[in-house]
């Protein structure tokens, strides 16, 4: 997984030590972008059943699982030599966001919802500045989380939805550590810091604070830290109709 930026007020200190740790650790390749898997026989194009519940389900309550798990995506990117797979979470009916790492480079892209339904893509952009995308579709996502107004303070809960190693869908909860200078996108600013578990796979999944509100978009990992790209950054970026431009098909 990858990339990522936060906001924080009054954690400077912090950062500089963090952004230290992070830059060391991803640097002897902790944090590097994860290997994609081998190449799939090019007349197979797998999809897949129903999920069974998910890993992690205990840590939420019946409603708000039942709302997590249904606006969690997996995205498979079929490219032009190599198969890759992240992880999405809807912004309304028919939008998603993701990373930029996980749909580039793409011949096509398979999204696939909990229930194993697929999802049609019409087109996917990416941000030129985080490690952002958004990814349109012809047919209806099944929920969509709602946006947080800030981004979370130091110590605050976080819970991560998505699909490490593009299997079954995960729930993992840990808490904000803080915030740290970008390490793979120094123009970036700050990113936010969480103990969460992440593995590969989980890039673009959504990280959510106890009232089940976005907070961030995980992006990379190190050791024994997770990255998000913050609400603030996400926002921002949305807002900003230039942010974001049309990818092109790989060749």
């Amino acid at each position: 997984m990858r990339r990522a930026r936060p906001a924080t007020r009054g954690r400077r200190a912090l950062g500089v030590t963090l952004t230290a740790a992070l830059a060391a650790s991803l640097a002897a390749g902790c944090g590097a972008l994860p290997e994609l898997p081998g190449p799939m026989p090019t007349s197979v194009v797998p999809s897949f059943a129903a999920q069974v519940e998910p890993l992690g389900s205990e840590n939420l309550s019946p409603d708000g699982f039942d709302a997590v798990k249904r606006m969690a995506v997996r995205i498979r990117n079929v490219g032009c030599s190599s198969l890759s797979t992240g992880s999405g979470f809807a912004l309304d009916d028919r939008t998603l966001i993701t990373n930029k790492h996980v749909v580039e480079g793409s011949k096509s892209l398979q999204v696939l919802t909990y229930d194993g339904r697929d999802i049609q893509v019409e087109t996917a952009s990416a941000a030129g500045l985080a490690d952002l995308a958004i990814v349109r579709t012809s047919d209806d996502l099944p929920s969509a989380p709602t946006l947080a107004a800030a981004d979370p303070a130091q110590g605050d809960t976080v819970t991560v939805v998505g699909y490490p190693e593009g299997g079954q869908l995960t729930v993992t909860q840990g808490k904000v550590v803080g915030t740290a200078t970008d390490p793979l996108h120094e123009n970036l600013g700050q990113v936010l810091v969480t103990d969460a578990q992440v593995e590969p796979g989980s890039s673009g999944s959504a990280a959510l604070n106890e009232a089940g509100e976005v907070i961030g978009v995980v992006y990379a990992k190190s050791t024994d830290a997770s990255l998000l790209v913050p609400v603030s950054t996400l926002r921002s970026m949305l807002d900003d109709a230039s942010a974001f431009a049309t990818l092109p098909p790989c060749s």
